[in-house]
């Protein structure tokens, strides 16, 4: 039984605000990490071990997103993901030192990848039934809500309040909205004699390559939002509540680049426009490493998140076309990017434990370039996947 054309547009807005809801958490989280490195009295390379974990909580639980939605459904397995998300930000504040920071960061990370898996198939089936292109439109519902998490934050750190209560106040807010944005949403269930997928698949080697322009992307993104507020207050010593608007600038050029990409993307094509994103990445690197003050340095993460903001799903798209599985695919780049910007805040600081964050945000403008000179991989990016079947109404 199909959906009517009406139903699908509506579940087009229900998941954008599912994103949107998301991208808020994340948010939320990283205006706080100065107060939460404070609280917990760890130094930049002990935090950067802590920001490792999301990715190991992600690796374990990503795989099995594809499976609980094959067993609830796509609506009930995206409800109650999202929830666990939403709920998982009050955990790292309450953290009292470094190990229970790195348990509270693994939960954090498991429930973050598996939410994602879930509200990305989502996106995807409906951009497929739609007929257009609404992924980098989503993704910049994400960057809205992160922007919209890292507002709250800023104001929440500029009068000094303590980050558990921030933290608790928004998580039940944010639940209380997925879980209000999930009835809108589809709910499709796989075919009844339908196998459930496989935990653990090997991405082919065309995902690979598309992977890696992805991985460049989302690192400099990671990096950029942990760790952009902690720059300035250790780098140009500036008060707490300014350099957590250095996230808020961040979010707001990625939040602007996304909602306008598929229209961007459709005019020049996705090689150009990622090439230019590259430069523009690279320039705002440039821009942090060697900003004498804090103007120049917001400026130089705004000009990051302009950059690198269509290149998730265009990655996405790309390998969709690149082979004869595409689902298959898709879930490579996915785990590439995804574990990248895990990944990232606790490889930037090891990088400044061993020699100063300026270092670490060179290597960001290393990465950045990198988008620039494999920007040619992502020429195939295109729509495909395979339709689930609908539930009985």
């Amino acid at each position: 039984m199909e959906f009517g054309t009406e139903r699908v547009k509506r579940a087009r807005y229900a998941v954008a605000a599912v994103f949107c809801v998301h991208g808020a958490v994340t948010g939320s989280f990283a205006t706080r990490i100065p107060w939460i490195q404070d609280h917990a009295s760890i130094s930049a390379g002990q935090l950067g071990l802590a920001l490792a974990f999301p990715a190991f909580g992600a690796a374990v639980a990503m795989p099995l997103a594809g499976a609980v939605t094959h067993r609830l459904g796509a609506r009930n397995a995206l409800r109650g993901l999202l929830a666990l998300w939403t709920l998982a930000l009050v955990l790292p504040s309450l953290a009292p030192n470094i190990w229970t920071l790195c348990a509270a960061l693994f939960v954090y990370g498991a429930t973050a990848g598996m939410s994602d898996v879930a509200m990305n198939a989502l996106g995807v089936e409906v951009e497929n039934r739609l007929g257009k292109s609404i992924m980098s439109g989503l993704h910049g519902m994400w960057s809205l809500g992160a922007l919209i998490g890292s507002a709250g934050g800023t104001l929440a750190a500029h009068l000094g309040s303590d980050a558990r209560l921030h933290h608790l106040l928004a998580a039940l807010v944010l639940t209380a909205l997925g879980l209000a944005a999930c009835q809108g949403v589809l709910d499709l269930r796989s075919a009844p004699d339908a196998e459930a997928p496989p935990h653990f698949t090997l991405p082919p080697k065309s995902a690979l390559v598309i992977g890696a322009v992805g991985f460049c992307a989302v690192f400099a993104e990671g990096a950029s939002l942990d760790w952009s507020a902690v720059y300035l207050r250790d780098v140009l010593s500036t008060d707490p509540g300014l350099a957590a608007a250095s996230t808020t600038a961040f979010a707001l050029t990625m939040a602007i680049a996304r909602i306008a990409g598929d229209k961007v993307v459709d005019r020049f094509g996705p090689v150009p426009t990622v090439r230019v994103g590259g430069v523009a990445a690279t320039a705002g690197g440039l821009l942090v490493v060697f900003a004498p003050n804090v103007p120049l340095a917001l400026t130089g993460f705004a000009l990051i998140g302009l950059g690198v903001a269509v290149v998730v799903p265009l990655a996405f798209a790309a390998a969709g076309r690149s082979g004869p599985n595409p689902s298959q695919a898709i879930a490579g780049v996915a785990t590439i990017t995804y574990t990248s910007g895990l990944i990232a805040p606790s490889a930037i600081g090891a990088v400044a434990d061993a020699t100063s964050l300026v270092v670490s945000f060179g290597l960001v403008t290393v990465l950045a370039f990198g988008l620039v000179v494999g920007a040619q991989v992502l020429r195939g990016a295109g729509r495909e996947s395979a339709p689930l079947e609908p539930a009985a109404k």
